[in-house]
């Protein structure tokens, strides 16, 4: 049975076949991704919208109980944004993805995501599932 924590590419996208047939047994989700999906409807551009994104933080919520961004994340966080850091890249500007990736990273679990790139320079800390 696998086990992985989705990032919130992966969430945002998960009734998309393509996307289904990629998911782990089990899934796991970080607090930082319920906190980005919790900022999207109010973000949206148009009522709609903010609809259908407030629909996917309550279905995340009902089935999901996120992991924390616990003591044991922010150690590894640490770790992460100095491996991307060594790769000339940026941290500052994906502050989330990291968060993300150092929650996976704390718990032991491989990461999916629809956008590997972002988690460029991490390959010796987590396993990057690209779906």
């Amino acid at each position: 049975m696998s086990v992985g924590l989705v990032d919130t590419s992966v969430v945002i996208d998960w009734d998309d076949p393509a996307v289904v047939q990629s998911l782990p047994d089990e899934i796991a989700i970080s607090a930082v991704t319920l906190a980005e999906l919790a900022a999207g409807p109010h973000l949206a551009s148009n009522p709609a919208q903010a609809a259908e994104r407030q629909a996917r933080v309550q279905q995340v919520e009902s089935k999901i109980e996120p992991l924390p961004f616990d003591s044991a994340a922010a150690r590894s966080y640490g770790q992460v944004v100095a491996a991307v850091s060594a790769t000339g890249r940026k941290h500052r500007r994906r502050v989330a993805d990291l968060m993300i990736a150092a929650t996976a990273h704390a718990n032991g679990l491989d990461l999916y995501t629809r956008n590997a790139g972002d988690f460029m320079g991490l390959e010796g800390l987590v396993t990057v599932v690209a779906i």
